[in-house]
């Protein structure tokens, strides 16, 4: 890998800045000023410093974000602004997030630029949990418990089964293993219900407990050996 990909990589700046950066003799790899940015850096075996400081190189990032209102699941902006507008500091990582959360959804969103573990996250058959706290419109009832648990007729075939806990006659908690289009919504929608708010609360086992909305955080590395151990089969 060049040495200026590397560090545009690794979030130290653009690819015109990091070139500023080696003129500047600010660079060094393996001890020796950099002189050029087409250096051929190999990861694990070359260390490359910045100032004296060792830049860690990163391929992939697992940012945990707990999701405000007026935000879409996207990384271009549309009528209402892409939920990576609340995590400027990893644009250079290109992350997008990982399934979707409806503009008036709040919670637990996970954003990553590492593609192949998204599409495992998402898929059914690996029956990755999303619990949503949702309040409606009505009374929620038993016959919801056994009919989400059955499945419910959507874009023509069954839900997977679903787990409903009732809380109180107005709101509930939902367990699913899928991540349909507006799934959630449309699920109560079948029974009369207007879903007045949906917050989900985690995701696998990602919550945002420790975050106020509009905050995120990076995933520790064991969380993130976690999440891949989850689809490792």
């Amino acid at each position: 890998m060049r040495l200026d990909k590397y560090l545009a990589n690794s979030g130290v700046g653009s690819r015109k800045e990091v070139k500023i950066l080696i003129r500047k003799k600010r660079i060094s790899v393996d001890g020796v000023i950099a002189k050029s940015d087409s250096i051929d850096i190999k990861e694990g075996i070359n260390h490359v410093y910045l100032d004296g400081e060792e830049i860690i190189y990163k391929e992939f990032y697992y940012v945990l974000l707990n999701k405000p209102q007026g935000y879409i699941s996207s990384v271009e902006p549309g009528v209402y602004p892409p939920v990576t507008d609340l995590i400027p500091e990893y644009a250079f990582a290109n992350l997008f997030p990982v399934g979707r959360l409806d503009v008036d959804t709040t919670g637990t969103l996970l954003l990553t630029n590492d593609g192949e573990l998204c599409h495992q996250l998402l898929a059914p058959k690996y029956h990755v949990d999303k619990t949503y706290y949702v309040e409606v419109d009505g009374k929620m009832s038993d016959k919801l418990i056994k009919a989400f648990k059955e499945g419910i007729m959507m874009d023509g075939e069954l839900t997977l089964p679903g787990d409903l806990v009732i809380l109180s006659e107005h709101a509930g908690e939902l367990t699913i293993h899928q991540g349909k289009f507006h799934q959630v919504k449309r699920m109560f929608k079948h029974f009369g219900l207007n879903v007045t708010k949906l917050d989900r609360k985690t995701f696998a086992f990602l919550n945002h407990e420790d975050l106020e909305l509009g905050e995120y955080r990076e995933l520790s590395l064991e969380e993130e050996n976690a999440l891949k151990n989850l689809v490792k089969h």
